[in-house]
C-alpha cells in the first residue's frame, strides 16, 4: 500500500469519526432544546397562573385589612415580595453554579478518541 493511499484512508477515518461525533452532538442538542422548550412553556404557564393567584391573595389581604391595618397589610405584602425575590435570586444563582455541562456524551466520546489517538489505555482495549 502506498503512502498516499494510507493518508487517504486515515483522512477518511478521521472524517468519518468527526461526522459521527457531530451527529451525536446534533442529537444531544435536539434533545436539550426540546426539553428546554417544554420547561419554558410549563414555567411560563406556572408563572402566569401564579401571578394571577398572587394578585388575588394580595387583593384579598388588602380588602380584609383596609379599615383597620391598611399600612401594615401593604407593608407585610412588600416584605413578602422582597423575601421571595431574594429567595428566587439565590436559587437561580445556585442553579447556574451547579448546571450540567453542555453535550456531555459528545465531550466524553471526544476524550476517548483523543486518548485512543495518544495511545492511552482506557478500558484495557
Amino acid at each position: 500500500m502506498s503512502i498516499t493511499a494510507a493518508v487517504r484512508r486515515i483522512a477518511a477515518n478521521v472524517l468519518d469519526l468527526a461526522r459521527t461525533r457531530l451527529e451525536l452532538a446534533a442529537i444531544e442538542l435536539q434533545e436539550s432544546s426540546r426539553l428546554l422548550l417544554g420547561y419554558l412553556a410549563w414555567g411560563l404557564a406556572a408563572a402566569v397562573l401564579g401571578l394571577f393567584a398572587l394578585a388575588l391573595v394580595i387583593l384579598f389581604v388588602l380588602v380584609l385589612f383596609w379599615d383597620t391595618h391598611r399600612l401594615a397589610a401593604v407593608g407585610g405584602m412588600a416584605v413578602l415580595f422582597i423575601l421571595g425575590t431574594v429567595f428566587a435570586a439565590l436559587k437561580l444563582r445556585a442553579g447556574l453554579a451547579t448546571r450540567a455541562p453542555l453535550l456531555p456524551a459528545t465531550l466524553a466520546e471526544l476524550r476517548k478518541d483523543a486518548a485512543a489517538l495518544k495511545g492511552d489505555d482506557l478500558d484495557g482495549v
